[in-house]
């Protein structure tokens, strides 16, 4: 993973050699369900990611700086198999850092609650490798990360609700003990239009289906959904994710970004996954900690609107998200907002 990352490092201060149409992209991703006046359950999410150029760049590179690049690429190739070899495919390596956090509904109490969910952080950093033709994006993505007081999940909290003038949640002694959590996920995304002309000049509407799983400590689970989108000018890239595992497939459209029209569109997303392990309610994997009864079957409904223009991205959605654990009172929901640069 070090070495991973210090050879991104590297590619960013090499970044100059690429054309404008084969930019970098840094996403900025923030998730919090006080954008829907609730302060419990999965209470903030936070992620930055950059997405490499297409790594094809490097496959006949002669700089031994980057001929790992190379080798990781033939390497991971297999893993995309029934990419279609009759269209162009590009590849690129994913960087990640993020933060999660979740709380019961109860702020002020102080000693364990056993009817609610468990305190819990989840600092990560992740590596990820995408596959993309016209139409289909593969994504596989590791995680590696700590669970427990040393993801800073109560430090972090406490520091925006002091800013904020919030009331600090009091049982965070009670939260999951220190874990290594490691996560591998994999997701594939197919986007098609439902009609073979657009509604009108420049104004188009299209499906991007996905399915997938995780495998982990973290979080063991299948998923699959669909997202709906209609609009001005839609963008050939595949659709506006939250922060699910795997999720951040906002990978970028094709094209030099800078000569990028005016895009304007509306989504309607659904994700339904069957859940085996979920540490943030199983509980600490090697240790005992406080546990609920969990569900195994979760779906999310997400509304939002996107526009792109040149180089620039905004996405701001709404999640509502059905019960997780048996007791819990009420639904979620929460606001997602994403900021993406290509340069």
């Amino acid at each position: 993973m070090f070495r991973a990352l210090s050879g991104v490092l590297l590619l960013t201060l090499a970044s100059q050699v690429y054309s404008a149409a084969d930019p970098w992209t840094l996403n900025l991703h923030l998730e919090n369900d006080l954008f829907a006046s609730t302060d419990l359950n999965y209470t903030n999410g936070v992620r930055a990611s950059w997405v490499s150029p297409d790594v094809n760049d490097f496959l006949e590179t002669k700089q031994k700086t980057y001929l790992w690049i190379a080798d990781l690429n033939r390497l991971l190739a297999p893993l995309h198999p029934d990419i279609s070899s009759q269209q162009p495919v590009h590849r690129n390596i994913v960087i990640s850092i993020g933060q999660l956090m979740f709380t019961p509904e109860d702020k002020r109490k102080t000693t364990l609650d056993k009817t609610d969910r468990p305190y819990a952080g989840w600092l990560y950093a992740g590596m990820g490798y995408q596959a993309r033709t016209a139409d289909k994006l593969h994504s596989f993505e590791l995680n590696v990360g700590l669970v427990g007081p040393a993801a800073l999940a109560q430090e972090s909290q406490d520091l925006i609700h002091s800013i904020r003038g919030i009331d600090k949640f009091n049982g965070w002694d009670n939260q999951l003990h220190n874990e290594l959590g490691i996560q591998l996920v994999f997701e594939r995304k197919r986007r098609f239009k439902p009609f073979k002309h657009k509604i009108a000049s420049n104004f188009d509407t299209d499906i991007i289906t996905h399915w997938g799983g995780s495998l982990g400590n973290v979080a063991t689970y299948v998923n699959a959904g669909a997202e709906w989108r209609l609009g001005w000018n839609l963008p050939n890239d595949f659709g506006t994710s939250s922060l699910r595992p795997g999720g951040d497939s906002n990978n970028p459209g094709l094209g030099d970004p800078s000569k990028r029209k005016l895009e304007i569109q509306t989504f309607i997303a659904t994700d339904m996954r069957w859940v085996g392990r979920n540490i943030f309610l199983d509980g600490n994997t090697f240790r005992n900690s406080h546990s609920v009864d969990k569900k195994r079957l979760v779906t999310d409904l997400t509304i939002g609107v996107s526009t792109s223009y040149q180089r620039w991205n905004l996405s701001y959605s709404h999640v509502y998200r059905t019960k997780e654990f048996k007791g819990q009172q009420k639904d979620q929901k929460y606001g997602s907002l994403s900021i993406s640069y290509s340069y």
